[in-house]
């Protein structure tokens, strides 16, 4: 399949929820999204973009929230997206505590925005922010796992069911605990 084969699929199947055996009918599907990343990257103009509004962005202070609503067909529960935003690049990283709970990791996910117009700040950026994330959501994952075993095995098992088995490096991979995206803006600059 290439990608455009399964983008279509996806949008299919998010467009027919009668087949989609995780959400029931009349069921809210909730997602929470941490964007973080350098000064200045473009995350609130990302994120802004998601919500399809046209404003101009501002300066991030420490850690903000915002949501979007949206219906997948006429008379439906609507759907909603948490979008918290950690501004000050690495310098307030111990923020990301607030948003990523043990009640809230199995629909979470991070994004993180590397500007690469600035190539000597993108690898100690990505390091120690991902780093600081990783250690946060072991923790979670940790507790968890004695509360409610089920739910720690199954987060465990969802990152390992991504990975290719048979591929020669896969016993030396250590997959990121939540769903991760990693985007390079400014590449225009760049």
């Amino acid at each position: 399949d290439t990608l455009w084969d399964l983008a279509i699929a996806e949008v299919e199947k998010r467009e027919n929820p009668d087949d989609d055996d995780d959400v029931k009918p009349g069921e809210v599907w909730e997602k929470s999204i941490l964007f973080m990343g350098n000064k200045n990257a473009g995350k609130t103009t990302i994120i802004l973009r998601c919500l399809e509004r046209e404003e101009s962005p501002k300066p991030t202070l420490a850690l903000e929230y915002t949501f979007g609503r949206r219906a997948r067909r006429h008379n439906a529960p609507k759907d909603v997206a948490h979008f918290w935003e950690l501004g000050g690049g690495t310098s307030l990283v111990e923020l990301i505590r607030i948003p990523i709970t043990s009640h809230n990791i199995r629909s979470f996910a991070v994004v993180l925005v590397l500007d690469l117009s600035k190539p000597t700040e993108l690898w100690t950026t990505m390091e120690s922010l991902l780093q600081v994330t990783r250690n946060h959501v072991n923790k979670i994952l940790t507790k968890l796992e004695k509360t409610n075993p089920e739910v720690g095995a199954e987060i465990k098992q969802r990152m390992w069911n991504n990975l290719q088995r048979d591929h020669p490096d896969y016993a030396l991979v250590d997959p990121f605990p939540i769903p991760l995206v990693i985007i390079g803006s400014k590449y225009d600059i760049f």
